[in-house]
């Protein structure tokens, strides 16, 4: 089957981000709420610069990610073909698959060592949507059953182009809470604020990216209550983005060095973000022997 002829949907919303951006720096500044993020210049260049970056790697990542899921395509005897009913379909299966995915990328260090540059920020405004990573090589494995299926790789990148176009719009505090039915079925601005919120209650939720029944059905999901406060449980302090980029596989590399156990090691890469070794149990003090102990 020839490469279906699909648009680039991230580049043709170009203009769309820029335009909306604007539009929303104009409304904070016109009618500011003090209890909002709002914007702040330093953060939103580096935001922006983090977008511009991750299309430069996101190029080079490809590279070795369409040939291998060329590769699984062409060894497997499945078709799906790009029609009108069955693209819809597709769509709906790469948005389950991107739940786990992004689920993981929150549980999984080395995978959280990606994906936090995206919550690295202590605001939460449509520059935020542009903060992306520089190494989501990290993504791959988490679709290969699509392609497995017959999903020709194609129009996985554009169903996966339409998902990250979709959760630009709602990286803002401008919108309220929507129409009930709505906010049920699709992730809105009030699910992902919760998202992107450091509270402990609102900590790893929300893993939606069109949808967010996969989080009403996988016990992920969280109303949105307090006023979220964005950013990391330990933020960053920095605005450099080679540092935003890669600041947690410093950390990890930091704790690698200090292990003293495989399993450690292991645990400081494959565990949750907040994993600690287990404190070594206390040696059994003597036991005390009561006068008239046989």
């Amino acid at each position: 089957m020839s490469s279906p002829n699909l648009p680039d949907v991230v580049l043709w919303s170009i203009p769309a981000f820029v335009l909306l951006t604007i539009v929303e720096i104009v409304s904070v500044r016109i009618h500011p709420d003090e209890d909002a993020a709002g914007y702040e210049t330093k953060d939103a260049a580096t935001s922006i610069t983090m977008g511009l970056g991750s299309l430069v790697f996101d190029f080079l990542w490809k590279i070795p990610i369409v040939a291998l899921y060329t590769a699984v395509y062409e060894l497997t005897p499945l078709r799906v073909p790009v029609l009108w009913w069955t693209i819809p379909l597709m769509l709906l299966a790469q948005d389950f698959f991107y739940y786990w995915s992004h689920r993981g990328h929150h549980v999984i260090r080395i995978l959280w060592a990606c994906h936090v540059v995206h919550h690295s920020s202590r605001k939460f405004n449509l520059s935020t949507a542009l903060r992306q990573p520089w190494t989501s090589v990290t993504s791959w494995p988490f679709y290969l059953p699509l392609i497995a299926c017959g999903v020709h790789p194609a129009a996985l990148a554009f169903c996966s182009s339409a998902n990250l176009v979709y959760q630009f719009w709602i990286h803002t505090e401008r919108i309220d809470k929507m129409w009930r039915p709505f906010e049920y079925v699709f992730n809105t601005p009030s699910h992902h604020r919760v998202h992107h919120a450091s509270q402990g209650g609102y900590l790893d939720r929300n893993f939606g990216g069109i949808l967010i029944v996969w989080d009403r059905l996988f016990g992920s999901w969280v109303g949105e209550g307090e006023r979220p406060v964005f950013g990391l449980t330990k933020n960053i302090s920095t605005f450099n983005p080679l540092r935003v980029a890669t600041h947690e596989y410093a950390a990890i590399a930091r704790d690698l060095k200090a292990a003293t156990s495989w399993r450690e090691r292991a645990g400081r890469v494959f565990g949750g973000p907040g994993w600690q070794p287990a404190p070594a149990a206390a040696p059994n003090a003597p036991q005390k022997v009561t006068e008239g102990a046989a």
